[in-house]
């Protein structure tokens, strides 16, 4: 930290990967340090005197450059450890382990205690291990990760020392905000859809303005960029030219391409053409028409006919 950027790149590079990721999280967890703590230290090494020495300011994006700039391609691993020690993330070190090993370690426990450990995971994550739960045990854990909201310190310390100390930190404060509709939303959005259509259709029966709120998360309007050319064409087909003038004010150019992309050359020009005459649209407006065509989405996909994305990019095809 009393060393430039560059300066201290040299010394860490000639470090082991252990020795760097030690140093980093120590330089994370440091604000700053004065010139006269430097100068006890810096004494002890190589009698540095103060007047040489500035504030050095440490912090976690110092440690990350470092990091970066003295491992490479190697550097985005030790990144993340360091970033989940600082952050004390709960079952954090849960996220080293592949998901179809965890669904052995959890498929007997009980929905809520799984429900406790997913509410703190990645979506994607949080996926794969629910598509390998039963599908009784799958809506009694959703049930529960939709309404967790807050968790008790101790109640988490309990489990984690429960997981046997596999876990790599702990529940730092009195509550913390996990699980809720959006967690939910996220897992089912990106499940396969055999195992989020069982668990809708069972809230349903139940819940079902749950079922209404997971809907409205599940599936965004700029989702739209993400669809297959054939799906947006028979969206295009069901859809007013009136409302996607409206709906498409202010989105992002790809998305706006991508919906253009699938018109013929006279329909794009005519929607441009009748967007620049719209001028200012009030941003209420411009949601209730988005809103309009993400329901005949839904729409369209409940009755087959089109097919919403799982994950970032539109799937591949092969002949």
């Amino acid at each position: 930290m009393s060393l430039s950027t560059k300066a201290a790149t040299i010394v860490m590079s000639r470090l082991t990967t252990a020795q760097v990721e030690a140093i980093s999280l120590e330089i994370a967890r440091m604000e700053s340090v004065g010139g006269t703590e430097q100068e006890e230290v810096m004494h002890e090494f190589m009698g540095t005197k103060t007047s040489a020495l500035n504030v050095s300011c440490g912090g976690l994006n110092l440690a990350k450059e470092l990091i970066r700039q003295s491992m490479g391609n190697d550097a985005d691993p030790v990144i993340q450890r360091i970033e989940q020690s600082i952050e004390q993330k709960p079952f954090a070190f849960v996220r080293r382990i592949e998901p179809r090993n965890l669904i052995q370690f959890v498929q007997d426990e009980h929905p809520q205690t799984i429900a406790l450990i997913l509410s703190h995971l990645p979506e994607g994550y949080c996926a794969e291990v629910l598509s390998g739960l039963d599908p009784e045990k799958q809506l009694e854990v959703i049930q529960r990760i939709a309404v967790v909201g807050s968790a008790d310190t101790l109640a988490m310390a309990d489990l984690e020392r429960g997981l046997e100390m596999r876990l790599a930190s702990l529940v730092n404060g009195t509550n913390l905000h996990v699980g809720g509709v959006e967690h939910v939303a996220g897992i089912l959005n990106v499940s396969e859809r055999s195992v989020e259509r069982t668990i809708m259709e069972a809230l349903a029966e139940d819940e079902p303005e749950l079922v209404d709120e997971i809907r409205h998360l599940m599936f965004v309007f700029e989702d739209i960029a993400k669809m297959g050319d054939k799906d947006i064409q028979s969206l295009l087909k069901n859809v007013e030219a009136s409302k996607w003038a409206c709906a498409l004010k202010g989105c992002s150019e790809p998305l706006v391409n991508k919906v253009m992309k699938n018109m013929s050359s006279r329909a794009a020009d005519n929607l441009r053409e009748e967007m620049g005459f719209l001028g200012a649209v009030r941003l209420s407006d411009v949601e209730a028409a988005q809103q309009g065509i993400v329901d005949m989405v839904r729409t369209l996909e409940d009755a087959g006919e089109i097919s919403r994305p799982t994950g970032e990019e539109e799937e591949e095809f092969v002949s």
